[in-house]
């Protein structure tokens, strides 16, 4: 099987195109210069550097690679979309039309854009279904009833803000909602949390759009959140089960327990 992967930043790309090179399949990664590990090009069967808003040349490349399905793997820092973007013609033409410059529109639009090019997006998952979570706790330790009363208000929040296409993790301390993620991510999110919270405990909790599809913006837990967590006091993480990656999952749930934080995945809510 021969896919494009366009490549972000952090494991996500890496893990997937390890699986894609142990299935046999070949991948032409399409690297965001400003984003991409440069480990992807060493695993990738072709690799092309591109900039970000060179929509035009990534969709030129994927014509001469002769590419017609595509998987997004990997964290485009929302920050980046949004202020060091240098759109090329056919960008800007998209931008100029988006209601909203949110991540749903904007990628959105990128997809449509693509598919009357006649590339279609695949779920972004399709190479790690491994690594999405469970339902129920998956550490040794499950929530304590405490923590369970702060996740539960915790994923009435998160989701409305979701619904929102603005952030997709929050910060809870003794039912208050100490942050909401916008554009700077989850570890600035529990970092000034931890800074607000004057020492209780925090829960993180992230959830997915209520999307019908997981063709992109796929919540994402590495062992860097732990790190985080483990650093700003966070005892619990809650998560959307079936949709939500879990990189290196093995060892991170090993570091979990390590540090006793609780990992468990809910029933996603509805669209």
């Amino acid at each position: 099987m021969k896919y494009g992967l366009i490549a972000g930043n952090g494991r996500f790309p890496i893990l997937a195109l390890k699986e894609a090179a142990r299935l046999g399949h070949e991948v032409v990664v399409l690297a965001i210069k400003e984003e991409a590990s440069p480990e992807v090009e060493a695993l990738s069967w072709k690799c092309h550097w591109i900039s970000l808003g060179e929509l035009s040349a990534l969709i030129d490349v994927l014509h001469r690679e002769e590419i017609s399905e595509l998987i997004m793997a990997g964290q485009v820092k929302h920050a980046s979309i949004f202020s060091s973007i240098r759109p090329d013609w056919r960008l800007f033409k998209l931008l100029a039309a988006l209601p909203a410059r949110n991540t749903d529109a904007l990628i959105g639009g990128v997809a449509k854009v693509l598919e009357e090019e006649g590339i279609r997006l695949l779920d972004s998952t399709i190479l790690l279904k491994p690594l999405l979570a469970g339902l129920g706790p998956m550490t040794r330790r499950k929530p304590s009833k405490e923590e369970e009363k702060d996740i539960a208000y915790g994923r009435r929040i998160a989701n409305a803000v979701a619904g929102f296409d603005v952030g997709q993790s929050v910060a809870i301390a003794e039912r208050a909602c100490v942050a909401v993620e916008a554009m700077e991510g989850t570890d600035a999110v529990l970092r000034r949390a931890a800074a607000l919270a004057n020492g209780k405990p925090l829960r993180l909790v992230k959830v997915s759009r209520r999307r019908g599809h997981l063709l992109f913006d796929v919540p994402v837990a590495g062992l860097d959140t732990i790190d985080v967590m483990r650093e700003t006091g966070a005892t619990a993480l809650a998560v959307d089960a079936g949709r939500t990656l879990l990189l290196d999952r093995a060892e991170l749930i090993e570091q979990a327990d390590a540090a006793d934080i609780a990992i468990a995945g809910y029933e996603p809510e509805e669209s």
